[in-house]
């Protein structure tokens, strides 16, 4: 037989759990990784599925058909045969796994796949996370909660995810090679909730100071992590240095050219090495080599300058050297090094990166070697205004959730049909993957449906009979109701016209008589009244879908987003009381205000996913003494709420509609607004309100208090419950209410 024949291994899931695992042949190893895989996903279905692995083709697909009595998953890789797991699932069985809400009610006899079924991506990479995802969503997280979101990477089709967990053990082991003691290092790290921004140079120190035990914790658990995304075949993204530096720095180099920069959000300047320093180069080189001993390399590297800070010069020359020293840097240590950019700059700061500073910061580095991530192509295609990016590689990328924010949102039609409209338009250039690059996760599972589903086609997907089969797998039956109650979303939350993210309600906003503050918009793509059919269809086909698991989180998110819609309208008619002098019509309203509150945390509470509890005994758990505890317990409580200081004018970016929240910090921080006014009656001041108001936010951020971590309540009947109350009264109310001028 020739030496280059393909070899084709053929494994019964259960068959693993034995010594085949010690196989030491690599189509061994990736098919006993697919085969646990399909154990966790269907435990009790596993050994009616075989796996088969034919390694030899670099291109991603994957095969399925019925041999004798078992389902033979065939892929190249593990991704591939998840990938192929998942599509039978949801087209053999009517299944579904999404984060919020899963429907696997498998018959014990799986059907057969009696015809072949062949899918190949166009998509060489298909990119996963955000820096922010790391914090907004990932702060707290273990390994259990890692494995199940690896495995729901690799039944959509990942290969390519961020991971930049346990960075901050490398950055301490490069410095102290240095001298640097853990005192010169104290200013210098951040909390675990505000990594993100560290380790994009934006702020140093805020919320530690950070322990040993964390370092050496969360650098075991980036080595469980990268251990398990490669053996399932994917190419992992880890981080480069791109200069910045401790303030202590100046200490043990004090000839070392630094420059000072502020992100601009109310904290402290940050140090970044002049890249004409020669130790720029040599701690950029350090840095890689001493991770790559730690955690291995699959060549891709994230390096993004100036993310949200304006660079020095707008010299096309500056800008090329440096890009080409930051990109030398990388192959001094890894000869086969390729640059990872998120494009983010491009679109935040669109008035400085106009085509020469781009094309001087793109062409010093070959284009083989560099990626772009449009890390937000279903806002602003900045692919269209580059000539897609000046021949680098580039990949289309959903952003959707800015923040963590709770809000039904997104851009339903756009991504249903650009990407694959972007991959056939001969101006796409050298196109090369999709990508979800969402700041949070964990919210609007449909959208992360509907992207990674066009993993497997180059076609615009045909959205309405797209949904059909969403809302079938979602809720195991098909209903009338439901359908057209999901027209209706498509046309209002997921119009994705208007606003660029979703709009907050005014129940998370710092007290006011305004309409909107900064981190709190109101603004709707959409008139409200218009959702409100949806949510009577919902509640009408409780009877029908009252047990799906994905039902009853829509039900809570669709009855929500309604009552968080109301909340404005009612804080108006507050507002309108007071200015016409209206005592009586002020207490109540603001007590119908206060009621509404409290009822949506009542909603929040039926749904482990609206839960404040989690967040906080996550955080705490992380924790081996009380005073480590009490840290990480406000970096939770900070980042959702103020983000940074009492000052900070970031508070409410971060913004969560979450049982607990509301009744332990909305709520309140509303009863002294309005105890406030009362007390000022004709004479309030907004300011000076809200001096007194950051106090006491500031005194609820570092506060120790427990939340429930369980979900308590009947969805479907409450939601009923306040579908009866609040129906009638939300249109006259609404109607009443007088335009908001929106400056923003």
């Amino acid at each position: 037989m020739k030496t280059n024949l393909k070899l084709i291994l053929l494994f019964v899931v259960f068959v693993f759990e034995a010594g085949n695992c010690k196989s030491t042949k690599p189509e061994t190893e990736i098919a006993t990784t697919a085969s646990q895989l399909i154990a966790r996903i269907v435990p009790n279905h596993a050994s009616q599925f075989s796996v088969e692995i034919e390694s030899s083709n670099k291109e991603d697909w994957f095969e399925i058909v019925s041999k004798g009595d078992k389902i033979l998953l065939r892929g190249n890789n593990g991704v591939s045969v998840a990938s192929a797991l998942y599509y039978y699932l949801n087209n053999f069985t009517n299944s579904q796994i999404t984060w919020n809400g899963t429907n696997l009610n498998l018959p014990k006899k799986l059907p057969a796949v009696p015809q072949l079924i062949h899918k190949k991506t166009p998509y060489e990479y298909r990119y996963y996370l955000n820096y922010c995802t790391f914090n907004y969503s990932m702060s707290w997280w273990d390994w259990e909660r890692w494995e199940k979101e690896i495995d729901w990477m690799a039944l959509h089709g990942i290969n390519m995810p961020l991971a930049i967990t346990g960075e901050e053990y490398i950055w301490d082991e490069v410095y102290k090679s240095y001298g640097f003691t853990d005192e010169d290092l104290s200013t210098f790290f951040s909390g675990p909730a505000y990594f993100s921004w560290f380790w994009m140079g934006n702020l140093d120190g805020w919320g530690g100071p950070l322990s040993k035990n964390w370092k050496d914790t969360h650098r075991d658990l980036q080595l469980k992590i990268l251990k398990r995304e490669r053996e399932l075949g994917m190419k992992t993204v880890l981080p480069a240095f791109t200069g910045h530096v401790p303030a202590s720095f100046k200490k043990f180099f004090p000839n070392a050219k630094l420059k000072q920069t502020n992100w601009g959000n109310d904290f402290e300047d940050t140090y970044i090495l002049d890249s004409d320093d020669p130790l720029f180069a040599e701690i950029g080189k350090k840095f890689l080599e001493k991770q790559s001993e730690v955690y291995g390399t699959d060549h891709l590297y994230s390096a993004d300058t100036f993310n949200e800070n304006t660079p020095p010069s707008n010299d096309p020359a500056y800008l090329s050297e440096l890009s080409k020293k930051i990109f030398e840097g990388m192959k001094s240590a890894d000869k086969d090094a390729v640059w990872v950019m998120q494009g983010w700059l491009f679109y935040s700061h669109r008035e400085f990166w106009e085509a020469p500073q781009i094309k001087g910061m793109l062409d010093a580095v070959p284009d083989d070697r560099m990626i772009i991530l449009d890390l937000a192509t279903e806002i602003e295609p900045v692919w269209k205004r580059t000539e897609a990016f000046y021949a680098k590689q580039w990949i289309w990328n959903m952003l959707h959730n800015f923040g963590g924010n709770i809000s039904m949102f997104g851009r339903i039609e756009t991504v249903a049909n650009e990407p694959a409209k972007a991959l056939k338009d001969p101006k796409s250039g050298k196109l090369k993957g999709i990508g979800l690059t969402m700041e949070a996760i964990e919210q609007n599972p449909v959208l992360y449906e509907l992207m990674t589903d066009n993993t497997w086609r180059d076609t615009p997907i045909e959205l309405n009979s797209w949904l059909d089969k969403y809302t079938l797998n979602r809720y195991g039956k098909s209903n009338a109701d439901i359908s057209k109650a999901w027209d209706i979303l498509v046309k209002t939350v997921y119009n994705g016209q208007v606003i660029r993210d979703g709009a907050e309600s005014i129940i998370v906003s710092r007290p006011t008589f305004e309409g909107y503050r900064r981190w709190a918009r109101t603004k709707l793509n959409y008139e409200p009244k218009d959702l409100l059919p949806a949510w009577d269809l919902f509640i009408k086909a409780i009877p029908v879908a009252q047990k799906s698991d994905g039902f009853q989180y829509d039900l809570v998110d669709v009855s929500r987003q309604v009552l968080a819609n109301y909340a404005l309208p009612l804080q108006q008619e507050i507002t309108k009381a007071y200015q016409n002098n209206d005592k009586v019509a002020f207490d109540k309203y603001s007590k119908e205000f206060l009621e509404l509150i409290d009822d949506m945390d009542l909603l929040l509470a039926t749904r482990q996913d609206f839960l404040l509890g989690p967040w906080i005994a996550d955080a705490r758990s992380w924790g081996i003494d009380e005073k480590e505890k009490a840290l990480y317990e406000q970096n939770a409580r900070d980042l959702i709420t103020l983000w940074g200081g009492a000052d900070n004018r970031l508070h409410e970016y971060s913004n969560r509609q979450w049982s607990g929240l509301f009744t332990d910090f909305y709520k309140p921080r509303w009863q002294q607004f309005f105890t406030d006014v009362k007390a000022n009656w004709g004479k309030f001041n907004q300011d000076n309100f809200d001096e007194k108001i950051k106090e006491w936010e500031w005194k609820w951020v570092t506060e120790i208090k427990d939340f429930p971590v369980k979900a308590k309540g009947n969805p479907n009947e409450i939601a009923k419950a306040l579908h009866k109350k609040y129906r009638s009264r939300i249109i006259p109310v609404t109607e009443r209410m007088a335009p908001i001028k929106y400056d923003y």
